[in-house]
């Protein structure tokens, strides 16, 4: 099975300051079909007003990742990490026991472009983490998340593995899926087939009960890939 969730056909809330796109139910968008997939809960695309941003706020038992695509994020947290997260980098957040904190657009001038993911941790009760990353120059497959920080990656409490994958127009690659393994593929920029269906910026694919997947870039294109555990 594989399935196009196109993006005009996420949730969408534009509050002034904050234009918000939903892939699953969230906030005042809720789709019974659309509640997450796998350990995946809530991926946001958000753009964010200059200064503007996510005032104190808490949290618990969640991994959350933010990657930055354009702008740059001001985080502070009750764990005490005051940081600045740039475009490119990755900051992965282990809510667990529970954690509060703050996220803002650092620029006064320019909009705020980021990844917001929420994934279910493996168990619940952890002691809250912080983390964040940038990694080389985007060229090939990256690992960006694992159980166990391999390949120089940042952790996450939960069987599965993001890979950060950069494309050149024309190239193809295969993955093989593991038995009972689910793959999410975000595009985050660019024009991608997955096994022949197409997709663009913003678009994403779920993909279950396959073995292996081919990937062609119809053009330059930059995709985040899951692999995620069974669905119980």
């Amino acid at each position: 099975m594989i399935y196009l969730r196109k993006a005009q056909d996420r949730g969408h809330a534009n509050h002034g300051w904050l234009d918000s796109w939903h892939t699953f139910s969230f906030a005042n968008y809720h789709d019974p079909a659309f509640m997450g997939f796998s350990a995946l809960r809530v991926i946001n695309e958000d753009v964010i007003d200059a200064g503007q941003g996510f005032g104190t706020h808490p949290h618990k038992d969640m991994e959350i990742l933010t990657y930055v695509l354009s702008g740059t994020v001001e985080h502070e947290d009750s764990m005490g990490n005051k940081e600045q997260i740039p475009a490119g980098e990755f900051q992965i957040m282990s809510a667990g026991t529970g954690v509060r904190h703050s996220e803002y657009n650092a620029s006064q001038s320019d909009p705020l472009h980021l990844y917001q993911i929420w994934i279910i941790p493996e168990r619940a009760g952890i002691t809250p983490r912080y983390d964040q990353r940038r990694f080389a120059d985007i060229s090939g497959r990256q690992y960006v998340l694992t159980p166990d920080a391999r390949h120089d990656s940042l952790k996450v409490n939960q069987d599965m593995t993001l890979s950060r994958w950069a494309f050149k127009a024309g190239e193809t690659d295969r993955v093989e899926i593991a038995d009972k393994r689910n793959v999410w593929i975000q595009v985050v920029k660019g024009n991608v087939q997955v096994n022949g269906q197409s997709a663009t910026t913003s678009d994403a694919f779920a993909i279950a009960d396959e073995q292996t997947i081919t990937l062609q870039a119809e053009t330059d294109a930059e995709i985040l890939l899951f692999d995620l555990p069974p669905v119980h």
